[in-house]
């Protein structure tokens, strides 16, 4: 798999950013943004795999006006149906991630009321574009995730979620050469847009685990909650 990992701010920005606080009452919730077509639902899919063998899991999606990624991850049997809320935005997907997050809220409150105490809650978002931010009211830490299909300009265009998410995932690495898509570009890009937080290349159909992202989530569990 490929893959850059630079992750030596990981714990002085990405772990004290939030405003949420974390409790050991409730579970950790990420956001998974992106532009559509990225591959935000495969990566849940996959950290599903890796992670509810061993943690307390379970999963908000987002869609304007249908449940189509909940039902992504029904269909694959990463999660049983008790564990996936699906919200339904009615408008742009970051309208409910970042400006009104009571549906979100809700769907949150509702899994960690019907289940066993939750380790983790992923909270993933409808495809949008760069501009896409979860509200730190919603989540503890956050990931964006964009392809090598959409070019090896993307990270330099930067946005808010290319530059400040906690973590940013450039997927379908196995791509690039047929998109004519430079790794080395791209690198050097998204490093001098974050400055030093951390980057992570992958390739679902090399890595079908999300093995460094699994880790990295993790790792954010292994934080000392307040």
């Amino acid at each position: 798999m490929d893959h850059v990992h630079n992750d030596k701010q990981s714990h002085s920005h990405a772990d004290t950013a939030g405003t949420l606080p974390r409790s050991a009452d409730h579970a950790l919730r990420v956001g998974i943004g992106g532009p559509v077509g990225s591959g935000k639902t495969a990566l849940v899919a996959a950290l599903c795999r890796s992670l509810s063998t061993k943690l307390g899991l379970a999963v908000v999606t987002n869609d304007i006006y249908t449940t189509e990624d909940a039902d992504f991850l029904l269909r694959n049997g990463v999660l049983s149906a008790e564990r996936v809320r699906a919200v339904e935005t009615g408008a742009c997907p970051h309208t409910a991630i970042r400006d009104d997050i009571s549906a979100n809220l809700e769907a949150v409150e509702d899994l960690e009321d019907s289940l066993p105490p939750l380790d983790l809650i992923l909270i993933e978002s409808g495809g949008d574009n760069l501009t896409a931010t979860f509200s730190r009211g919603l989540v503890h830490h956050q990931i964006f995730v964009i392809d090598v299909a959409g070019g090896d300009k993307v990270p330099r265009k930067g946005g808010p979620g290319v530059t400040g998410a906690d973590l940013l995932v450039i997927n379908k690495t196995d791509l690039a050469s047929q998109v004519n898509a430079d790794l080395d570009v791209m690198r050097r890009d998204a490093y001098a847009k974050r400055g030093g937080l951390p980057v992570l290349f992958t390739s679902l159909t090399r890595d079908p685990a999300a093995t460094d992202v699994a880790m990295w989530v993790r790792d954010r569990l292994a934080v000392p909650t307040g």
